[in-house]
């Protein structure tokens, strides 16, 4: 039975995405097979997440998947998304406190999400302090980059401080207006 349950998780992982119909059509037959599978559960859900947007059945995949495996290392980021998408943030924010308790979970993916979370929060410092901790976690030069262009997002979106320089400008510019009051 295991020979037929992995034949139809590699054609389904194999027509994902490019074919959804074979793929979803190689999952229930491998569901039909082991309905606590945490592979053919999370691509379940990934479907319903990222084709369908039905958040709401794809976090039913994704809960499914971790009931059978909380060691399902895969399907941590992408529940994640989901909760973030759906803006479940005090579900996600607990999720990703507990899957960075988890031994071999990818930190700096769960540090990134988590700055994210902050950042739809609109916490933009938070954010920041906690990007950093995933670029300490990171170990991959383009990850380093894509989490340096996040930062940059949320600097952009940081209410701007007045400058003392406009400050100063104007107290020149009305100092300068009395002195030719006074010279006139």
């Amino acid at each position: 039975m295991s020979n037929l349950l992995d034949k139809y998780l590699f054609q389904a992982l194999d027509a994902y995405p490019y074919n959804l119909e074979e793929a979803v059509e190689s999952l229930n037959y491998a569901l039909s097979y082991d309905d606590k599978n945490p592979i053919a559960l999370c691509l379940m859900g990934q479907i319903y997440a990222e084709n369908l947007r039905n958040y709401e059945e794809a976090k039913e995949y994704y809960q499914q998947a971790l009931a059978a495996d909380m060691y399902a290392l895969d399907v941590y980021p992408k529940y994640i998304n989901v909760l973030l998408w759906n803006e479940d943030y005090d579900e996600a924010e607990k999720l990703i406190d507990f899957a960075l308790t988890i031994k071999g979970t990818d930190k700096a993916v769960l540090y990134l999400k988590k700055g994210i979370l902050l950042e739809q929060k609109q916490e933009y410092k938070a954010a920041l302090k906690v990007l950093k901790t995933a670029k300490i976690y990171a170990y991959n030069n383009y990850f380093i980059s894509d989490v340096e262009g996040d930062e940059k997002r949320i600097k952009d979106k940081m209410p701007r401080k007045k400058s003392n320089n406009k400050k100063k400008a104007k107290k020149t510019k009305n100092s300068s207006k009395k002195s030719k009051k006074k010279s006139n």
